[in-house]
């Protein structure tokens, strides 16, 4: 019987048995337990997401890794993700843990101190970096309420997650005409709008250059950041060395105005990836989406 990873990744039951055994599994038991299942799946090299983990990592180390070390390269990442995966579950409920796990930079803690609703907005865009949920939920805790926009229409395991994310309290809307409409009067407000900016989409009208290809990635932010005329700031969240989640954040960046709108969006976009791309660099085996960024590729990498 062949093991379809994505639907197990997409189903409700796999998400409530996930997070229910990082719970009850002590820390030790339960990063082992991750490392085993992120090995199992490493070794299903023709799933649909180990193919776009692989194609992934193989663009953003630089398009030169030959077969066993890219191989070395995407079993670290779903060792990574799945470890973040307990994490998320494990801690979720524990506050006083949480901010143990977690060191925030300079500029992460001078955002914690903006008032929720200031002279002008500002646009915060996250990447699948670290335990970026969890780091979320601290951020909330200590005084950042943005609102955040999330995948259009949840379903399945993703609707379950948004469940989740929905009972911390914080201000999470699916992506839709409406929700934009209401992230920009956010906006024009003085608060804060928090979305992903790594994930791909289907049919994009434009393609952004990331990591020196084409990607098929969103540029919502970008509309809602030159209509409010907000800045943006890259945010991410990295493991290091001592085991602790240390949040990243960017300094300003400023949007800039082109004759033609199309290359004003691209241009801007572009912009704020190239930020991205430096964390990324700074840790690739934390950056992990279960799509391919660059779909041409998946027939390149061997």
């Amino acid at each position: 019987m062949v093991i379809n990873l994505q639907r197990i990744n997409d189903s409700p039951l796999s998400i409530r048995l996930i997070s229910a055994m990082s719970r009850i599994l002590p820390l030790g038991v339960g990063r082992s337990m991750a490392n085993i299942i992120a090995k199992l799946i490493a070794s299903r090299r023709d799933s649909r997401l180990v193919r776009a983990v692989r194609s992934n990592q193989w663009v953003v180390r630089g398009e030169s890794l030959g077969k066993e070390t890219l191989d070395q390269a995407v079993l670290e990442t779903l060792r990574v993700s799945a470890q973040s995966i307990y994490d998320l579950y494990h801690f979720t409920n524990n506050p006083e843990a949480t901010q143990r796990m977690i060191v925030m930079d300079e500029a992460t803690q001078q955002l914690l101190k903006r008032p929720e609703f200031d002279t002008q907005g500002l646009m915060l865009v996250g990447l699948h970096m670290g335990c970026f949920d969890l780091v979320l939920q601290e951020l909330y805790r200590q005084g950042l309420h943005p609102l955040a926009l999330t995948i259009p229409d949840p379903q399945g395991g993703r609707r379950v997650e948004y469940e989740r994310r929905k009972k911390t309290g914080m201000n999470f809307v699916p992506g839709s005409v409406v929700a934009i409409r209401q992230a920009l009067r956010y906006l024009q407000l003085g608060g804060v709008v928090m979305t992903g900016v790594d994930r791909p989409i289907p049919d994009p009208k434009a393609f952004p250059r990331f990591f020196d290809r084409p990607a098929t990635l969103p540029m919502h932010h970008i509309f809602l950041a030159i209509k409010a005329q907000v800045p943006i700031r890259v945010m991410v969240a990295n493991k290091q060395e001592d085991g602790k989640y240390h949040v990243l954040t960017s300094d300003l960046i400023e949007m800039e105005t082109t004759p033609r709108w199309e290359m004003e969006a691209v241009h801007n976009a572009e912009k704020v990836l190239r930020v991205a791309e430096r964390y990324i660099r700074q840790a690739p085996q934390q950056w992990s989406v279960p799509l391919p960024v660059w779909p041409e590729t998946m027939n390149l990498v061997s």
